[in-house]
């Protein structure tokens, strides 16, 4: 019985090269609308899909049409395997990509600094949520599962579930369509 926790294929949103901080706020919000259309999926993926699991997905629209890509459709999606959202802070006159911007405000997410998004804390408490959902769907299905979610709340996942006692066969890679695959003891 595997949980394979696959991250999204990548959004058609790209936005400015280089932004502010404020602008950056609108940026998150746009790439959150964004989805996946005309990514296709590498045989990786294909061969994870053709496993048969059962698809469960974020909510996010990059994480739905990533499925919709595999030729899946969901059976649960939930707010639980959202990804963790990024504090958002002003500094004025500074522009970067939105990249950097991204591994900044995360770092100090990591570090602490949570201003109005759901802290680590909390996200790790939401993702040993969303790790027992996963663990008991694969039980009741006796079948493979499938969540196509992110970054980083599938290493949050992960993470839980090796604690209850999943072996990690594969890590996920760290780029899009990156899956680790979980197995029961």
């Amino acid at each position: 019985m595997n949980i394979i926790l696959m991250r999204h294929g990548k959004p058609t949103f790209s936005g400015a090269a280089k932004v502010t901080s404020r602008e950056m706020a609108d940026w998150v919000k746009q790439y959150d609308l964004s989805d996946t259309r005309g990514d296709i999926p590498p045989q990786s993926a294909i061969a994870l899909k053709n496993t048969g699991p059962i698809a469960i997905s974020s909510p996010l629209p990059r994480a739905i049409s990533s499925l919709q890509a595999l030729g899946c459709e969901p059976v649960l999606v939930d707010e639980v395997f959202k990804e963790a959202d990024l504090p958002i802070y002003a500094l004025p006159g500074v522009r970067l990509s939105p990249f950097h911007w991204a591994v900044a405000y995360r770092l100090l997410w990591l570090c602490g600094f949570a201003r109005n998004v759901e802290s680590l804390n909390m996200a790790k408490v939401r993702a040993a949520s969303a790790a027992r959902r996963l663990v008991d769907l694969a039980k009741e299905s006796n079948r493979p599962v499938l969540l196509m979610g992110h970054g980083i709340i599938n290493r949050l996942i992960a993470r839980e579930l090796k604690s209850l006692g999943w072996q990690e066969v594969s890590r996920p890679g760290k780029g899009y369509w990156g899956a680790g695959i979980y197995r029961v003891r």
